[in-house]
């Protein structure tokens, strides 16, 4: 006769679940490398701080040894709009604005055409564009102020914006030919077969693939026309004409600086690339390292 089991008795204690694996502690190489950024970091940053906390120092307390003003002059940063400084603010736009667009007009057709056609002399013409950046407008100036003088564009806001984007030009004609080069041309193979011309498939398929370049070489762009100076120091004479960077110069005088407002100023200046570097910081790292990866 078949005994039947007792069925066993339910164990009193459930399975513990796992504890989670403990946190990987970092390595000392990953903790090395973090650190060491930071302090490049620090070190760039620095002179920033300086030149915040300076605007912000009343006259009497500049040579204070204390890292931090006593108090705190908040309309040092005011002065700055009722100086007529503003005016020169917006020419600094308008060139770092008009160079800008002014380059792309005629960087993108020169990097698409030479990226997509072997055409002979391409290399000559590659070699010949980035033969151009080890030019400086420094070196330059004489010639630069002659032609346009000859031209009569000297104290003109059109001058300078053809001199940034001049010596501008080649590096974005060299981010934006690695870009192209990087996009494969099946993509615009196959929006031909789907009924779209050369521009077609260039404006729907390969300008917004393309786009990380296109902004990297807009802002490269903007920044360097934003900060020059020698040049806009040569071509302008008239006050209202000259670009932010020359009318600071206002506040250096023959015995005597005008610290906190020189800085307070530099500050407003510094503040609109900030913001607009911030806002395409990963557009600008994607365009950076176009063409490196396959």
């Amino acid at each position: 006769m078949a005994v039947k089991t007792a069925p066993r008795a339910a164990s009193h204690h459930r399975a513990r679940p796992r504890p989670a694996s403990a946190r990987r502690l970092p390595k000392v190489k990953t903790v090395l490398v973090a650190g060491l950024a930071y302090v490049v970091a620090f070190i760039f940053l620095f002179p920033y701080l300086v030149m915040l906390l300076t605007s912000l120092r009343p006259q009497d307390s500049l040579r204070d040894a204390t890292f931090f003003p006593s108090e705190w002059e908040w309309s040092n940063l005011a002065n700055f709009w009722s100086s007529g400084l503003a005016g020169n603010l917006v020419v600094t736009l308008q060139v770092a604005a008009g160079s800008t667009v002014l380059v792309l007009l005629v960087a993108l057709p020169a990097a698409y055409y030479s990226a997509r056609h072997n055409f002979r002399g391409r290399t000559a013409f590659l070699i010949l564009v980035l033969i151009t950046q080890m030019f400086q407008p420094t070196a330059m100036l004489v010639g630069i102020y002659r032609e346009f003088f000859q031209f009569g564009l000297v104290d003109s806001i059109w001058s300078l914006i053809l001199v940034n984007a001049g010596f501008n030009l080649a590096f974005a004609v060299w981010i934006l030919n690695a870009y192209f080069a990087s996009i494969p041309r099946e993509l615009e193979e196959a929006a031909f077969i789907d009924g779209n011309g050369r521009f077609g498939a260039l404006f729907r398929i390969t300008l917004p693939l393309a786009l990380p370049g296109v902004i990297t070489a807009l802002i490269f762009t903007f920044i360097a026309a934003w900060n020059e100076f020698v040049v806009a120091l040569t071509l302008t004479t008239t006050p209202a004409n000259q670009p932010l960077t020359v009318a600071l110069n206002s506040f250096i005088g023959q015995y005597q600086v005008d610290w906190q407002n020189l800085f307070a100023g530099s500050v407003i200046a510094t503040i609109p690339v900030i913001i607009l570097f911030a806002l395409i910081e990963r557009k600008v790292v994607g365009g950076l390292t176009a063409g490196s990866i396959k």
